[in-house]
C-alpha cells in the first residue's frame, strides 16, 4: 500500500508572501501560516493553541499570493509536508518541515473574486522538476 502525505489547513497569515524568482525565472512564495484552535478545559475555561505553519507556493500560485494576499488574510491551503536539512554558517545541522502548496483558497470577501477566481484556475501549482 502507498502512503499519503496530505495536508489540509485554514489559517492565517503571519505575514505578508515573499516572492523570489529562481533560475528559469520560477517564483516561489513562503509566508507563515497560523491555525488557532479553541478548547475549554476541565473547569469550563476556554483557551486556545496557535500552530505555525510555514507555506511554499510555486508558479502561478506564487505570483496570485504575491499580488492578492497580505498579512492576516484567511485562506484554505491544501498540499504536502516536506521537510529540508541543512548544515548552517556554524555546521549545526538544521532541519524545516514546510507545507508545499498545490492549492489555495482566498476566504476573505473580496470585489475582486471573480478575477480572483479566473486566476486560480490558471495558475500552475507544480513544483519544478528535479532537471530545471
Amino acid at each position: 500500500m502507498r502512503g499519503v502525505n496530505r495536508v489540509f489547513l485554514i489559517g492565517n497569515l503571519g505575514k505578508t508572501p515573499e516572492i523570489q524568482y529562481l533560475e528559469g525565472n520560477i517564483p516561489v512564495a513562503t509566508f507563515p501560516l497560523a491555525t488557532t484552535e479553541s478548547f475549554k478545559d476541565k473547569h469550563g475555561k476556554l483557551n486556545s493553541q496557535t500552530e505555525w505553519h510555514t507555506v511554499v507556493l510555486w508558479r502561478g500560485l506564487a505570483e496570485l499570493a504575491s499580488k492578492y494576499l497580505h498579512k492576516g488574510s484567511l485562506v484554505h491551503i491544501e498540499g504536502r509536508l516536506r521537510t529540508r536539512s541543512w548544515e548552517d554558517k556554524e555546521k549545526q545541522r538544521r532541519q524545516s518541515t514546510e507545507i508545499v502548496a498545490t492549492n489555495l483558497v482566498m476566504l476573505d470577501k473580496r470585489s475582486d473574486a471573480e478575477e480572483i477566481s479566473n486566476e486560480t484556475e490558471s495558475a500552475q501549482t507544480d513544483e519544478p522538476k528535479a532537471s530545471e
